[in-house]
């Protein structure tokens, strides 16, 4: 069984100005998460990835109860947690932790490292003394002197390594990494990805990963699905995806993805426009009118998730 099991979850958005939109006839709310569905099981990392505005980081605040789902399942350990109450949630979220996407801003500058790193464990009612904020910075690799410096007295790899220690001080099951390496050096970028793989490896944790960084994807994931508009367009074992890509859009980010072989060439895939609002989505397939590959029928007909050998996607004609 998997540790996580989501089945069509769509999640809705109330549009702001319900006066306007009545007088022009336009709907109230919109859909912002399009039906989607995955499982992950404990050890996996899964990437999401896609532009700004596809509705990665809606899905994860949906699956750490900060956004309520419209429709659809979540199943959590067995679980099902999408209708669940306040206080079923109390329980739950021991053993599900976020990184926020900001590494210091994240990090309360009136709290020392010690007071944030244990912050989970006394609101849970576990000791929370000198020794267990030492244990969790030995953790992620800090000093223990570490523990009375306070957030502007860090780096941003060093704050990045403090949201780590607070989001495992429970012992997660499940870990949801919004944008991890944001706004860090290369070298820092791949400190945070080796003490992620490192606790990972230790501990069995389920590691969901929301980034825009396809490098990361590609070196630290097991699978990944490719968002856009608030749906799936494609999603697989990393390896598999990155190797022959289905989707046009797929494509479109890989070949946008800087290659470090200087040797290698690849084709350069242009998207024109922009991504349209989900308030007022395209007729037939949201993608088409950007998509260099069209046909006409792709402005009249959406398509269907299409399972293909292991993987999926969400195209007509698929490449």
């Amino acid at each position: 069984m998997s540790l996580l099991e989501v089945e069509d979850l769509r999640i809705r958005y109330a549009r702001q100005g319900r006066l306007k939109a009545a007088l022009r006839r336009e709907p109230y709310d919109f859909e912002a998460v399009c039906g989607v569905s995955f499982t992950l099981g404990a050890g996996e990392t899964l990437g999401l990835v896609g532009e700004s505005g596809s509705g990665k980081s809606t899905i994860a605040r949906t699956l750490i109860g900060l956004k309520k789902a419209s429709a659809g399942s979540i199943r959590f350990d067995g679980t099902e947690i999408s209708e669940a109450s306040a206080r079923e949630w109390a329980r739950l979220r021991t053993d599900m932790s976020m990184m926020w996407q900001d590494p210091v801003g994240s990090l309360s500058p009136r709290l020392t490292v010690k007071s944030l790193v244990t912050e989970p464990l006394r609101i849970n009612g576990r000791p929370a003394g000198r020794d267990e904020a030492e244990r969790l910075l030995g953790l992620v690799g800090l000093p223990a002197e570490f523990a009375t410096r306070y957030s502007h007295q860090l780096s941003g790899g060093q704050a990045r390594r403090v949201g780590v220690a607070r989001a495992l001080a429970l012992d997660p099951k499940l870990l949801i990494a919004d944008e991890p390496t944001a706004g860090l050096d290369m070298s820092v970028q791949g400190e945070v990805l080796n003490l992620l793989a490192d606790v990972q490896a230790r501990s069995g944790v389920a590691i969901v990963i929301i980034t825009h960084n396809l490098n990361l994807v590609r070196h630290v994931t097991d699978k990944m699905a490719i968002m856009y508009l608030g749906r799936f367009v494609e999603k697989g074992p990393t390896d598999r995806v990155f190797a022959h890509p289905r989707h046009p859009y797929t494509k479109a980010l890989l070949a946008a993805n800087p290659e470090p072989d200087p040797d290698a060439r690849h084709e350069r895939v242009t998207l024109d426009g922009e991504v349209p609002s989900p308030v007022n989505r395209p007729s037939g397939c949201d993608f088409h009118p950007r998509c260099p590959w069209a046909r006409p029928t792709c402005a009249t007909t959406e398509p269907n998730w299409t399972k293909d050998a292991g993987r999926g996607h969400r195209c007509l004609f698929p490449l």
